[in-house]
């Protein structure tokens, strides 16, 4: 008797034919596939043992890659991650000049963040889709395109209208980039170490912007975060062209919406990357009003996201070192987020905002890599279009906190209670840690 399965290889996913001798068929078909990396123990006569499947190594087909395009494709994956996500944080780094050259509110600023979340989450799941479909030079190419258009319309005049539609087109691009650029360092050979150092760079776009953008815009005009984003757009486009044979993993039948094991994977990514980059936003505006200079303010609240560099890459090290201690892994670092956002809230002096930026930053990227991981392991037939699901859990709470956050700077104590609620957010995480795949 035979049946069809898919069957996950350490280089790539293969649909073979099994039968009694199963484990005789699949090394015949993974030497077939890649005859120099899928060889038995003890040699070619050695069949009958068994293959390593569902390795906690990433089983999607980057083998396929050539092995000189591949650098280009993790490279450009990299330059998109950092690049994109500079425009995800770089408003809300100067929130009060955007305010007075809008002549609007800071709820208001808030909202043209709000803006591009809003096509950033409507554009992750087609990316990927279109990703795992078509290949993911394609997306990142056409999202640095559209990060590139929007800047350049949000450099036009102070219009609130022009704004908002020239965020909504960034979104698109930062979205779309997010998936694409995780993909094609994936298709690049990328395991949990390039991938958490995907996942660093991503934070080092939004943390530069913090750190970079509020002196940049002093020196200049409230015009800054703009022309910034759209140089940095167009230098990762030029990186994407560049990328050669990277092939797609091809169409799925099963789709990733209904797919429930995806979901705890997405709330952890909410208690993490989600709550990180809200607090990002409006860390800078808190220890404003606390007293501090703009420029202490945009290095303090850079930790938030830069800590991220040296974490995420951690984080995929440890995994890989400690498979069997992920889950406390993930739920002390979801501990450790609440800390250092109630610091913030404390409202103390500025060396305890600077421990709890720094404490909430470092922790909070110690879950990517185990989080991604776990999805494209779940899913090697559509992995782009897994991540594309578990980030979009966070990006839809990222939507709907970042203007509640803003609103906090209304109420009394100017903004405390905003980051009170991201201490108690984190710790709701805890429960769902125990839902990741061992």
């Amino acid at each position: 008797m035979t049946s069809s399965t898919l069957v996950a290889f350490p280089h790539g996913v293969v649909t073979v034919a099994t039968s009694d001798n199963l484990f005789d068929e699949l090394w015949r078909v993974c030497a077939e596939f890649a005859p120099a990396s899928c060889r038995p123990p003890g040699g070619p006569k050695a069949l009958g043992t068994r293959p390593r499947v569902g390795s906690l190594r990433v089983v999607t087909p980057a083998a396929r890659t050539p092995g000189r395009a591949r650098g280009a494709a993790v490279a450009a994956g990299l330059a998109i991650g950092c690049f994109l996500t500079w425009n995800v944080s770089s408003v809300g780094a100067v929130a009060d000049p955007l305010a007075a050259a809008y002549d609007t509110s800071l709820a208001v600023v808030g909202l043209l963040t709000t803006a591009l979340f809003v096509t950033h989450l409507a554009a992750q799941l087609p990316a990927g889709i279109w990703s795992d479909r078509f290949g993911p030079q394609r997306v990142g190419l056409a999202a640095c395109l559209a990060a590139a258009l929007g800047n350049a319309v949000l450099l036009v005049d102070t219009s609130l209208g022009l704004a908002v539609a020239g965020r909504l087109v960034v979104g698109l691009g930062s979205g779309a980039g997010f998936v694409a650029g995780l993909d094609l360092v994936r298709a690049g050979g990328g395991g949990a170490m390039l991938q958490g150092l995907y996942g660093g760079a991503t934070m080092a776009g939004g943390g530069l912007a913090l750190l970079i953008v509020p002196p940049l815009t002093d020196a200049t005009s409230w015009r800054a975060p703009y022309a910034t984003g759209l140089a940095l757009a167009l230098v990762a486009a030029v990186l994407v062209i560049g990328v050669r044979g990277v092939r797609p993993v091809g169409r799925t039948r099963r789709g990733v919406l209904g797919d429930a094991a995806l979901l705890p994977l997405g709330a952890l990514q909410v208690a993490s990357f989600g709550l990180a980059v809200i607090a990002g936003n409006w860390i800078v505006p808190l220890l404003e009003h606390q007293g501090a200079t703009t420029a202490v303010a945009g290095a303090i609240g850079s930790f938030v996201l830069l800590a991220g560099i040296v974490t995420r890459p951690l984080g995929g090290a440890l995994a890989n070192r400690w498979p069997g201690r992920r889950r406390g892994l993930v739920g002390g670092s979801l501990v450790a987020i609440s800390a250092g956002a109630l610091l913030l809230a404390a409202g103390g002096p500025l060396w305890l905002s600077a421990l709890g930026s720094l404490a909430l930053g470092l922790a909070a990227g110690l879950p990517f890599a185990v989080v991604f991981e776990a999805a494209q392991r779940l899913r090697p037939d559509a992995p782009a279009a897994a991540i594309a699901l578990v980030n979009a859990c966070a990006v839809l709470a990222i939507l709907i906190g970042t203007p509640l956050v803003g609103v906090g700077f209304d109420l009394p104590g100017d903004g405390l209670v905003g980051f009170a609620g991201v201490a108690l957010l984190a710790l709701g995480g805890v429960p769902f840690v125990r839902r990741l795949p061992p």
